[in-house]
């Protein structure tokens, strides 16, 4: 008489269960190197941590995080853009051309630039579902041209290299109510873009993670071809992610250019390459089908924290490019395993 085994279950250890759920959430690197980041400067400078010193890092957060989401948005549908630094720039100038030299009202001004930003994005995402071209070579050549034309067009039209007097442009006030507004509280200054960067990374958070077109660009960065068969309208879903980054872009450039009241022609305000930084540090995978907006949120956080840390400390500001440099690292090994992990999971 025979008796039949039981098959037998292996239960995880504690510690690999803990392991697993981290490596779930790669927008853990980002958290923790904020804690350290904070606790690091904290004590070193108390300053840091002050109402003054916490609206200089959330000032620089915001734009980074606006930036950053939407390019992380983009990288979830496995894709880059590297002209959002540009559109930014030639936004901001555009507004600036037609608000200033031209006499136009800001709101038309700003109206026109937007639809310019889209023209942009609706032409590196055509670019690339056209040719099929790698996103960021595409989006590189795009950038070198617009900037190009930016650096080189403003003086020719302007007379000048930089474009100031905005101001007294019919609609300023209201405008300026909208991008340029800040609020004094407890000593620290805290500008309206914080409100645009909570409204963007929420946004794109219910855009991911609760509709159909969020769905669609999960499946989409995690394999096209399998998406295409599925019945992913991908071209579509493309231009659409390509005219958000633009938008994104748009926004960042007149976030800049209203509080200032001018614009200059000088290189784009801040790199792609750190929005890039930011999402990737914020759990964003590279090869695209992961990602969070939260987490690219924070991302943006620990950004402008290392480097109002290091300057209130008085070091030389290279070393925050060195401590970033670190925790992209870590960043991208997590984001190592956890693309080995989802090869290797089993599919139904």
């Amino acid at each position: 008489m025979t008796v039949d085994r039981l098959p037998a279950f292996r239960v995880a250890p504690p510690r690999r269960r803990l392991l697993d759920r981290a490596l779930a959430r790669p927008s853990l690197v980002a958290v923790l190197g904020l804690v350290i980041v904070l606790v690091l400067f904290g004590l070193r400078t108390p300053d840091l941590l002050t109402p003054a010193g916490l609206g200089g890092v959330l000032d620089a957060a915001a734009l980074l995080g606006i930036g950053g989401v939407a390019v992380g948005l983009l990288m979830v549908g496995g894709h880059f853009d590297l002209s959002i630094g540009t559109v930014t720039l030639g936004s901001a100038v555009l507004t600036a051309l037609l608000a200033g030299p031209a006499g136009w009202g800001i709101w038309p001004a700003l109206a026109t630039s937007l639809a310019a930003a889209l023209a942009v994005g609706l032409v590196n995402g055509w670019l690339v579902v056209r040719t099929g071209l790698p996103s960021f070579l595409a989006t590189l050549a795009t950038a070198l041209v617009l900037q190009g034309t930016t650096l080189s067009g403003v003086p020719l039209v302007a007379g000048a290299p930089r474009i100031s007097g905005l101001d007294e442009a019919p609609g300023w006030s209201s405008a300026s109510a909208v991008f340029g507004a800040t609020a004094e509280v407890g000593g620290g200054t805290f500008p309206v873009s914080l409100l645009w960067w909570l409204a963007v990374t929420a946004g794109a958070g219910w855009l991911l993670w609760r509709t159909r077109f969020g769905n669609e660009v999960l499946a989409m960065g995690g394999s096209r071809r399998a998406a295409r068969e599925l019945g992913v309208p991908v071209r579509r879903t493309t231009l659409v992610l390509y005219a958000l980054t633009a938008t994104a872009g748009w926004l960042l450039g007149t976030l800049a250019l209203v509080p200032a009241a001018s614009v200059g022609a000088t290189p784009a305000l801040v790199s792609a390459i750190d929005y890039v930084v930011v999402a990737v540090i914020g759990g964003c995978l590279l090869t695209g089908g992961q990602g969070s907006m939260a987490g690219a949120a924070v991302g943006a956080l620990l950004y402008a924290a290392a480097r109002e840390g290091v300057e209130l400390a008085g070091w030389d500001p290279r070393w925050s490019q060195a401590l970033l440099g670190v925790v992209l690292l870590v960043a991208l090994l997590v984001g190592g395993v956890v693309r080995a992990r989802l090869r290797a999971a089993p599919r139904s």
